[in-house]
């Protein structure tokens, strides 16, 4: 592979995730904590009126705009498709990225912690996911294949990856969470470096993913409206094994409803509050060693 020569961190694909916006932020106004001798690294805003407005969108959800088939399509003409089509002339369509590596930062109110999401497995980025994970207790890797093709920002390289950080409310800054999201950055720029100059050394490498696997709704009635919360038992704990027969959901009148899968899974993204308009009460996993190729 050759050497990084471009980085854009993009923040506010969200307008109201303010963890990765005001990172950012701090980023341009000293951009000597980014800049690394072998590559460029710069700091890109990516929907502006959505964070003016501190909401996640103003039409429709931009990280889920940049499927081909969407960027190629005139008549997608809302504001976010628009903002894509123009993000796409200044980041490279893809396979013909104009930079090198895409870091989109993003927050979650679920309990997340420091999530690095994959879309693809290229040996650079397994191998970066295991350097973080073993540095950092807080770094979880999580891989999702898309069915047909990404529609996420990120995808526009082959090297972007996005990182989802939580709990933390929406349009809220949490200075914990903000010090964590800032070294991890830091981290994940020192071993681009260390890669570049040749100084990382080769490791096989056993790295432990979460495969996301599908999805699970919450109990609605004919008219769509939610009947059951997510179970106190389950709240919070994202990554943590989930099995057959415990519970996930609470009726309004306390009855208990049991996760009827098959196998152990490792659910995510519990009680996402931007996930209830999309029908989506946790997403599901399934945990898993990759042993990482060696450079």
């Amino acid at each position: 592979m050759e050497k990084i020569k471009s980085v854009v961190i993009s923040t506010g694909t969200h307008g109201n995730e303010f963890t990765g916006i005001y990172v950012g932020k701090k980023f341009e106004q000293f951009p000597n904590l980014i800049q690394r001798s072998s590559f460029d690294t710069r700091v890109l805003l990516s929907n502006p009126h959505a964070f003016a407005a501190v909401r996640r969108y103003i039409d429709k959800d931009l990280n889920r705009c940049f499927a081909t088939e969407d960027l190629q399509d005139n008549q997608l003409d809302s504001y976010e498709d628009v903002l894509a089509k123009n993000l796409v002339q200044v980041l490279g369509e893809k396979g013909k990225s104009k930079v090198d590596m895409i870091i989109d930062l993003h927050s979650s109110t679920a309990n997340m912690k420091l999530t690095i999401i994959l879309g693809n497995q290229h040996p650079f980025l397994l191998r970066l996911a295991a350097e973080l994970s073993a540095i950092n207790p807080d770094v979880r890797i999580c891989y999702s294949q898309p069915i047909r093709e990404s529609n996420f920002l990120c995808s526009l390289s082959e090297l972007g990856f996005a990182i989802e950080v939580g709990p933390v409310a929406q349009g809220v800054l949490n200075a914990d969470l903000f010090q964590k999201t800032e070294a991890l950055i830091y981290q994940v720029l020192d071993y681009i470096e260390g890669d570049n100059q040749g100084v990382n050394q080769p490791k096989n490498k056993t790295l432990t993913m979460y495969q996301y696997t599908g999805i699970i709704d919450y109990p609605r009635n004919e008219r769509g409206e939610i009947q059951a919360m997510i179970h106190p038992q389950l709240q919070d704990r994202d990554y943590e094994p989930l099995n057959p027969g415990d519970p996930i959901f609470l009726t309004f009148d306390g009855r208990a409803i049991a996760y009827q899968g098959a196998s152990t899974v490792y659910p995510i993204f519990i009680n996402e509050a931007a996930y209830y308009e999309k029908g989506i009460a946790m997403c599901l996993t399934q945990k898993q060693l990759v042993v990482c190729p060696i450079k």
